[in-house]
């Protein structure tokens, strides 16, 4: 079974979507305790703020059955907010501390003189260690963000995928079972497709 979690404020419709494309089976909804015991994958999709969205895992008592699934072994795909939550702490709107299972800090982008914040658009993927999810793409593939805090992992060894915007931060994180994308690839067309069914095929 693979559970989609709902904390309310993800980016849940264009997930779905995506997945219903893959023609993704054994759905569910994961929206409490129970939804995560059975799990044979976990998506977490994620937009909004760090605090706000682990404050509502806590309020719908998702997080102590999620780390007990990630022991266990289960595959796990955390999307945008979903991936900054695996790390110790988030500093958006204040310090947050989150699941803890990957080390290191969720911070916000320096002032930059030459572009933007939040970084919004189409970014060349640099693919750093060789990752059954990215099966399937090269050098010259793109995936599309959407964020103004990044996450920094203690462990460079974490970093699957990397990105340059004006610093080069991580795109992506890998640590056995357990997979994070700062980007959306719900929003990324082929590239994003292709992660998923590479997921799905975990």
């Amino acid at each position: 079974m693979l559970a989609v979690i709902d904390y309310g404020a993800g980016n849940l419709r264009s997930v779905l979507h995506a997945l219903k494309r893959l023609e993704a089976s054994d759905l569910r909804l994961a929206r409490g305790p129970h939804d995560l015991e059975d799990a044979h994958k976990i998506i977490l999709p994620g937009v909004g703020a760090f605090g706000a969205g682990m404050a509502q895992m806590h309020k719908q008592g998702l997080v102590a059955p999620l780390l007990k699934a990630l022991e266990r072994g289960v595959p796990y795909l955390g999307i945008c907010v979903g991936m900054q939550m695996l790390f110790d702490i988030g500093e958006e709107m204040g310090e947050h501390p989150g699941l803890g299972v990957m080390r290191g800090r969720v911070v916000r982008f320096p002032q930059f003189t030459d572009r933007k914040v939040p970084h919004m658009g189409w970014n060349r993927l640099d693919i750093r260690r060789d990752s059954a999810l990215y099966r399937g793409l090269g050098d010259d593939d793109y995936a599309y963000f959407v964020h103004s805090y990044y996450c920094a992992p203690e462990d460079e060894d974490a970093v699957a995928v990397s990105v340059d915007y004006g610093i080069e931060f991580a795109a992506a994180v890998q640590q056995g079972n357990i997979y994070g994308m700062q980007f959306h690839p719900e929003k990324s067309q082929r590239v994003g497709l292709q992660i998923l069914a590479n997921f799905l095929k975990l």
